[in-house]
């Protein structure tokens, strides 16, 4: 008898080791956006959220942090518990360029998060607003900027921004004198641009769409390695001899010490979520098409982005304070 309880509290020990220590997810999840609502991050954070409620069987909210080109959110989301309940939407300036750019940075992006899935890549489109009614192609606008040092000017969602740095790449390369007027988010730059304030501005692809098609906004080139369907005949900045052909490009992550089998959930997750219809055409809107990855992948990628866009914040001295 005294065999048979042992047997039995000896199956009962390993039914409990075998367990899992956690359920996953047992409550609302968030997704932090470090920038503010209206912009490209928020709208692609949101139809994220959507998709994923019900491939994770819990409800998926977005969380607004706006501030330090998306630093603020970034520091949020490092600082969360890692369990997965809080997800963190990077953008190539959180986790390429900020740490280049901000000399007291809260948060490193390398040590304090867990890659979980690139989401997609977004072409850029160099606009000019009503406040330059005559300049319609980018010539022009290389012509006007010499002619006037200084009088031109370009808005961007931030300091050392991607948005910030793909222009000053082209301002140098044309010995151009181009004004940088940063704002605090896309969609209050774009409003620059819309009340006549600002004369251009690398925005990304989808964004300038509908403006350009109701002739509030002009395109005058692409920042894509190719054609944007969106914008048929206009050049690519390579074109031109900028040797610049990538845009924005965004991906999930979790905070680091997230568990292993946490992670491994949540890529499948976004992996099936990148699937849903209404997802595939709020990206495909925005000029681009879902492209999960493995995290080892997104991690590598990271790394190299890194490197390449320290070089452009080092030759512009785009630092921040």
């Amino acid at each position: 008898m005294q065999h048979i309880h042992r047997r039995a509290w000896l199956a009962g020990a390993g039914a409990i080791l075998a367990a899992p220590a956690f359920a996953f997810p047992d409550r609302t999840i968030r997704i932090i956006s470090g920038f503010n609502p209206g912009g490209l991050n928020d709208i692609v954070s949101r139809a994220m959220a959507q998709a994923l409620t019900p491939v994770l069987g819990q409800s998926v909210v977005v969380e607004n942090r706006a501030g330090a080109g998306g630093g603020v959110g970034a520091a949020a989301a490092a600082r969360a518990t890692p369990d997965g309940h809080t997800l963190f939407m990077g953008i190539v300036d959180t986790q390429a360029i900020n740490p280049w750019a901000y000399r007291n940075l809260q948060y490193d992006p390398e040590r304090d998060f867990a890659p979980i899935s690139l989401v997609a890549r977004f072409p850029f489109a160099v606009v000019a607003g009503p406040s330059q009614p005559r300049i319609t192609s980018f010539q022009q606008l290389v012509d006007a900027a010499r002619a006037a040092p200084g009088r031109i000017n370009f808005a961007s969602w931030g300091v050392a921004s991607t948005s910030h740095l793909a222009m000053e790449r082209i301002n140098r390369h044309f010995n151009m004198d181009l004004l940088h007027v940063p704002f605090t988010g896309q969609a209050p730059a774009m409003q620059g641009i819309l009340a006549g304030q600002i004369d251009t501005m690398a925005i990304p692809a989808g964004g300038a769409d509908q403006l350009v098609r109701e002739g509030r906004t002009r395109a005058l080139a692409v920042i894509a390695p190719g054609e944007v369907p969106f914008f048929p005949g206009v050049p690519t900045i390579r074109s031109f001899g900028v040797p610049l052909d990538s845009g924005l490009w965004k991906a999930i992550y979790a905070p680091a010490r997230t568990p292993a089998p946490v992670v491994a959930r949540l890529n499948q997750a976004v992996r099936d979520a990148m699937t849903a219809p209404a997802f595939i055409e709020v990206v495909r809107q925005q000029g681009a098409l879902p492209e999960p990855s493995t995290p080892q992948a997104l991690a590598e990628m990271q790394r190299a982005e890194r490197i390449a866009w320290g070089e452009v914040v080092r030759a512009v001295n785009a630092v921040v304070e």
